[in-house]
């Protein structure tokens, strides 16, 4: 063997060592970190199968869960997110609501205010202790391997429902939680479009057409964002806040895909299904005004 070939052999295979032992840690890395979805979606069928999938609430908020998966998918996809990314963000869609099964079992009611924050219960479902009369426990675990993203999804959950999230979120887990409150603002609209007003706000059509706006939720419309809870005092108020949704999808995907799948024009042209005028012809005039700004917003988002 030439001397110059003796010379650099050693360097050269411990450059090959080298390279070698790095594939072996980002192979390793690639697994820790992947999501199984069969078997996420598979540990989310055994949790929610304890809890009657045959109850209309139960069935109503499992096909939330699926649709704000698929959401999270579509909008990471379109926004050009890395694959481990598209992933982390479905998985973050499938466990936004884990807490609203519990909810409904002890309280009766999917309403924040009768009963607990159903953000906070699904991190104590997902990371906490679980009641001894639960019908069935899971943990975050068997929905995810590593616990590299831990905090991350904790984020994701806790702060879905919050008016506003907190300031001191880092940038990546900002991403996060972004496209999680997106997509389920997204499905919100699918689900009340699809919905009797009886069934969502528990009155009758004549009581919600005979209802006016209230002037916060109409300053909340002017100023281009979502009504506060305190700011809704009357069953039309809560129509404002469902359009005002789109006034603060985050990313350009999910405004594309709210306006590609429609729900919003079916909440302007027909809320909850109902064709008919409120009672109150200033009520209707508001209304009609703020169905044309919104339709012009629309066209320009």
């Amino acid at each position: 063997m030439p001397e110059t070939q003796q010379k650099y052999q050693p360097a050269a295979i411990k450059f090959a060592y080298n390279c070698h032992r790095i594939e072996r840690r980002i192979c390793k890395e690639v697994i820790m970190t992947a999501i199984d979805r069969a078997r996420a979606s598979e540990a989310f069928k055994t949790y929610t199968d304890a809890y009657d999938a045959a109850n209309p609430r139960i069935a109503l908020k499992i096909e939330h869960t699926y649709h704000v998966a698929e959401t999270c998918d579509a909008v990471a996809r379109e926004q050009g997110w890395v694959p481990e990314d598209i992933d982390l963000a479905w998985l973050c869609g499938l466990l936004h609501d884990m807490g609203r099964f519990e909810q409904l079992r002890r309280w009766d009611t999917f309403k924040d205010a009768e009963s607990m924050s159903h953000a906070a219960l699904g991190v104590e479902v997902l990371f906490g202790k679980h009641p001894a009369d639960a019908p069935a426990t899971t943990n975050i675990r068997d929905f995810i391997e590593t616990d590299a993203h831990d905090e991350l999804i904790r984020a994701s959950i806790t702060y879905h429902s919050d008016f506003r999230l907190p300031a001191q979120l880092d940038t990546r887990t900002r991403r996060f939680c972004d496209i999680v409150r997106d997509g389920d603002k997204i499905d919100i609209m699918r689900t009340i479009a699809d919905s009797t007003v009886d069934t969502i706000l528990k009155v009758d059509e004549d009581t919600f057409l005979a209802s006016h706006f209230s002037a916060p939720a109409l300053v909340a419309f002017a100023e281009h964002r979502c009504v506060a809870r305190d700011e809704r005092d009357e069953p039309a108020d809560y129509l404002v806040g469902l359009i005002c949704f789109m006034f603060e999808l985050v990313y350009p995907a999910s405004r594309a895909l709210a306006r590609e799948q429609g729900d919003i024009y079916r909440l302007l042209d027909a809320p909850f299904g109902i064709v008919r005028p409120f009672t109150d012809p200033a009520t209707q005039a508001t209304w009609e005004r703020l169905k044309k700004e919104m339709r012009a917003w629309l066209a320009g988002a």
